[in-house]
């Protein structure tokens, strides 16, 4: 039986790429894997798929009885539901190292870097595996999207030296073309219902033993979406009442460097806390690009206070 190479919840670019290229990997390596993803894929990831001529692995959300290599993540809030009932082998990541345990020794590649691409492309020279030219080309889109085309501050020199090797690879010729093409299609908005949005790039944190929910859109200018800022707090309280303490969406700029952050919370002193700045419905958040690096670990902090 193959092992399910699976990245988090709600799948990103870096999260859908990540389990096709570790699985053609440890494939390659004798350890028969097939990529899985837990949700369908968003606008931005299918572009990617459609570029490099990559499919899109098959929707599955129960791993029991299964060995599993978890890619993109460790959280268990992250991971499928049943995962207590497999056996995790591997984790590749470049995230903090999450609440998954295991009772065997596994194989851990978990990186300080931008992307979970970046992670990937030393694991195929570090075996001496060739990367194919596609799934190059995936981890290529998958890197420039997750820094942001370099401007996020968890962009790391690892992650820029893998872009130059990546897009030789990949015969892409201007990568930073290639991002801004991926990027207007990142911030397609219009006839995109507000609960889609909310959920295009979704994560719920253990905060301090409350549930905590931010979700990201990253586009060229935010203010195409000023005309449903109303319909997405409205779906953002219907989030919340589903068990949560916050919600919070990051409405990020990368054209301007920074994020939109709205507001749905029980405690509006946690992004004072957090931020230093009043807000109940919403903030700006100057050079605010990275939800893992700037947002996250502020509001742990400030959960915990």
């Amino acid at each position: 039986m193959a092992a399910l190479v699976v990245g988090h919840k709600n799948p990103d670019t870096d999260s859908v790429i990540s389990a096709i290229a570790v699985a053609d990997l440890m494939s390659k390596r004798g350890i028969a894997s097939k990529p899985i993803i837990q949700g369908p894929v968003v606008p931005e990831t299918a572009f990617v798929l459609d570029k490099f001529g990559l499919s899109a692995p098959e929707v599955v959300t129960s791993v029991a009885g299964n060995q599993v290599i978890l890619v993109d993540h460790s959280d268990l809030a992250q991971a499928p539901a049943d995962l207590k009932d497999a056996e995790v082998i591997a984790v590749v990541d470049h995230h903090k190292l999450g609440d998954v345990t295991t009772s065997s020794p596994l194989l851990m590649w978990v990186w300080p870097a931008g992307c979970t691409g970046t992670v990937i492309k030393a694991m195929y020279d570090f075996y001496g595996i060739e990367m194919p030219k596609n799934i190059a080309g995936g981890c290529l889109c998958a890197i420039l999207s997750d820094t942001v085309i370099f401007k996020s501050p968890t962009t790391t020199e690892d992650d820029k030296k893998a872009v130059q090797d990546l897009a030789k690879i990949a015969g892409v010729a201007d990568y930073q073309a290639l991002g801004m093409e991926m990027f207007k299609v990142k911030s397609a908005v219009d006839g995109v219902p507000p609960k889609e949005l909310v959920f295009r790039d979704y994560k719920d944190f253990d905060m301090n033993g409350k549930k905590v929910g931010i979700g990201q859109l990253e586009m060229i200018d935010i203010s195409m979406v000023d005309g449903i800022k109303g319909q997405l707090m409205t779906e953002l309280a219907a989030v919340k009442a589903d068990g949560r303490h916050s919600v919070f969406l990051l409405l990020t700029d990368i054209m301007k460097e920074g994020s939109e952050m709205l507001i749905c919370t029980d405690d509006p002193s946690v992004v004072k806390k957090a931020f230093g700045v009043d807000g109940d419905k919403s903030v700006w958040l100057p050079k605010v690009m990275s939800r893992k690096k700037d947002v996250v670990p502020k509001f742990e902090a400030a959960f915990k206070g």
